[in-house]
């Protein structure tokens, strides 16, 4: 699943423009075509159509791992899922074979929601904190400082990797930079949250932050199929690198299940806590 890097990654794509594509900002929506019901979840596909026709993208955000398209009466909220992408190409193009959403646009191009697995869903909103408040705060909000961090860690007594996996504590992480961060952090993925001293978490803090910029920095990573154009994955010092020998000290990385998901540390720099 992409996690925030990804995500801001396409975000900027579809904001800014790139060398082959133009910037969705000005486009205005000419026609719809739903090819897999489900991928809509709201509204119904026939009020989907009458109310998106017409309007023009004003701008493109992200909230945790939601793109959010801004109209101009409504937002187009995106998840995307296990192995949703979203493409801009020609409006004549062949309709590729996992196609599930199609936004024809007025100058000869669409967007097309492609998602082979059926995951992702679409949503099409008035205000989208009505859909998003269950969220917590965006781990790069310089509001978040390390004491309000400190503050909201200290109310868990929960394990350190599935608490930062927690979207409505932390917006965002997924298990890719939870792993790249607890090792910057030197802290073990199976700390006790409450444990924490305001330096743990200070560095923990700060260890998330420069792995997400740097990461963003890289265009994210490209470890599926989906996600082409990343190049952090050249830069794990943990991630996938079972058995192979720490950048920093030379121990061998190693993967146990925490809270269900694969997780990668090295056990010299991020020594299991004594009180468990």
């Amino acid at each position: 699943m992409p996690e925030l890097p990804e995500v801001e990654t396409i975000r900027n794509k579809f904001r800014q423009g790139t060398d082959d594509t133009p910037s969705l900002i000005g486009k205005r929506v000419t026609g719809t075509e739903l090819l897999w019901e489900r991928t809509l979840d709201t509204p119904s596909p026939e009020e989907f159509s009458a109310r998106i026709l017409g309007q023009e993208f004003t701008d493109v955000g992200r909230r945790g791992k939601y793109l959010l398209f801004h109209l101009q009466q409504d937002t187009l909220v995106i998840h995307l899922r296990m192995s949703g992408d979203l493409l801009f190409e020609a409006a004549d193009d062949p309709i590729a074979p996992h196609h599930r959403l199609l936004l024809y646009l007025d100058d000869e191009y669409r967007l097309a929601f492609n998602d082979m697995r059926k995951f992702g869903r679409v949503w099409l909103v008035k205000d989208p904190q009505s859909l998003l408040a269950h969220l917590g705060p965006e781990p790069l909000d310089e509001n978040l400082t390390p004491e309000d961090f400190h503050q909201r860690l200290g109310k868990y007594r929960r394990q350190l990797k599935p608490l930062l996996l927690d979207q409505s504590f932390l917006a965002g992480v997924g298990n890719i930079y939870a792993d790249e961060a607890l090792h910057q952090a030197k802290l073990h993925p199976q700390t006790r949250s409450h444990t924490l001293s305001l330096a743990d978490i200070t560095r923990l803090l700060y260890a998330l932050q420069s792995v997400l910029k740097e990461a963003i920095r890289r265009q994210g990573s490209s470890i599926d199929w989906v996600y082409r154009d990343g190049d952090f994955q050249n830069h794990f010092q943990v991630y996938q690198r079972t058995g192979k020998p720490c950048y920093d000290c030379g121990t061998s990385i190693e993967r146990i299940t925490v809270g269900q998901r694969g997780t990668h540390f090295c056990p010299e720099c991020q020594p299991y806590p004594n009180d468990g």
